[in-house]
């Protein structure tokens, strides 16, 4: 885009980037109207774990590149593939790389996450991630013009790789993140940590209740009461039982009060309940309910491909010029079965042509073997216009056997 066409654009600045706006670098917008004690999304331990385990699972998501031809989609492997889904940038591997985005996009970008692509002769030298705390956006006419300020620079949009997530409803380009509606939240899980460690910590009730004759003179002065402690008590020696009169001292132990009894933990698990539906996980990822098969593959299905699509289609929208060439990040590995799941779906599929016997090798972790290359066809696996050569439909071969259904010869005397 060429200099002049950038000048003509009405572009209103960003606030915070005017000149004369003092902005302390060590600090950021919470500091300074939230009040004392906020905590940050990325110091909740229930968001952590969540955004964790969804950047993870799709850091592990290989990216391929893929072709639409008249026969299906194949995979493309060549310089720009093995640029992507090996070395996006310089110093990090692809599922660093990943990982920092899908971070950006549930954490630290508030729905965002931008990507700067650097060029060499021609080529993607580098695919470098932008520090999402700061970025300060352009706005223009109509909520659909913007730009986005960076280290004193401005860039358009064509100039850059904007990953966003729950579009904005005023700016549609824009991703929003869960910062507001976990807020509440985040403070309440807060205070159930607090209370439960003050709880568990602190010095309540003695474990042991003893009580003494009330008309004994001795207990009314502390003296006294030390007196009978060391004479009934103080004597025994540890593990040894106690030997007290039974008239004079009652001995009780007292239960102390359990989390249980304070409704600390209901209210706790409703709130990470809520976490997790918002977050798109499912609740045994925080420790609420026991794993679930079926859940999880669903999880996969759903949230885990949901952030995927966005990365796929942002790669193919700013990288690609060719209309039958896209990004596809490959979620098979990630699905929660067995060795033996996965040996069945692929016996099933070598029966019926559809595999080789070294595909189902490399499913299940092994090296390939020459042996094993060839298709296997059971015999009664014909094609459609074969049907009407079987030899039980004939009658019989050329050289004179019996088709189906003929009597055999009576042979006896």
């Amino acid at each position: 885009m060429s200099k002049k066409t950038r000048k003509n654009r009405q572009i209103r600045s960003d606030p915070k980037t005017e000149k004369g706006v003092f902005v302390y670098k060590g600090a950021t917008f919470a500091d300074f109207i939230l009040p004392s004690g906020y905590v940050r999304m990325s110091e909740n331990p229930e968001v952590r774990i969540a955004v964790d385990k969804i950047a993870d699972l799709v850091s592990n998501m290989t990216i391929h590149l893929m072709e639409n031809t008249e026969k299906g989609d194949k995979r493309i492997k060549n310089e720009l593939s093995r640029k992507i889904d090996v070395n996006p940038c310089r110093y990090m591997t692809r599922k660093a790389w990943i990982y920092k985005i899908v971070s950006d996009l549930l954490l630290h970008g508030d729905g965002n996450s931008i990507v700067y692509p650097i060029m060499q002769n021609g080529l993607i030298d580098e695919l470098r991630p932008l520090d999402m705390q700061n970025i300060g956006y352009n706005y223009g006419d109509a909520g659909y013009e913007y730009s986005v300020n960076y280290g004193g620079r401005v860039y358009m949009p064509d100039e850059i790789m904007h990953f966003a997530i729950n579009p904005s409803p005023i700016y549609p380009w824009k991703g929003t993140g869960y910062r507001i509606v976990l807020k509440d939240l985040i403070q309440n899980l807060k205070q159930a940590n607090k209370t439960k460690r003050s709880f568990m910590t602190g010095q309540y009730m003695p474990n042991v209740v003893i009580k003494v004759d009330a008309l004994n003179e001795e207990i009314a002065s502390e003296a006294g009461r030390e007196q009978i402690k060391k004479k009934y008590l103080g004597e025994a020696k540890p593990g040894e039982p106690w030997i007290i009169p039974a008239e004079l001292i009652e001995v009780q132990s007292v239960k102390p009060l359990s989390l249980q009894d304070i409704a600390i933990n209901p209210s706790v698990e409703i709130d990470k309940k809520t976490v997790a539906g918002l977050i798109g996980i499912p609740s045994f990822f925080l420790g609420v309910g026991n794993f679930n098969k079926d859940e999880y593959n669903n999880f996969v299905d759903t949230r885990i491909m949901g952030i995927a699509q966005i990365i796929s289609q942002t790669l193919t929208r700013d990288l690609l010029y060719s209309p039958d060439w896209y990004f596809k990040l490959n979620p098979r590995s990630l699905y929660a079965y067995n060795l033996t799941d996965m040996v069945k779906a692929g016996t099933d599929m070598i029966d019926r042509n559809a595999m080789r016997r070294n595909e189902l090798r490399d499913w299940v972790g092994m090296d390939p073997d020459d042996e094993m290359e060839e298709l296997l066809v059971l015999e009664n696996y014909l094609h459609q216009e074969d049907l009407s050569k079987q030899k039980k439909l004939k009658g019989g071969d050329d050289d004179g056997e019996k088709g189906e259904g003929e009597p055999e010869e009576d042979t006896a005397d």
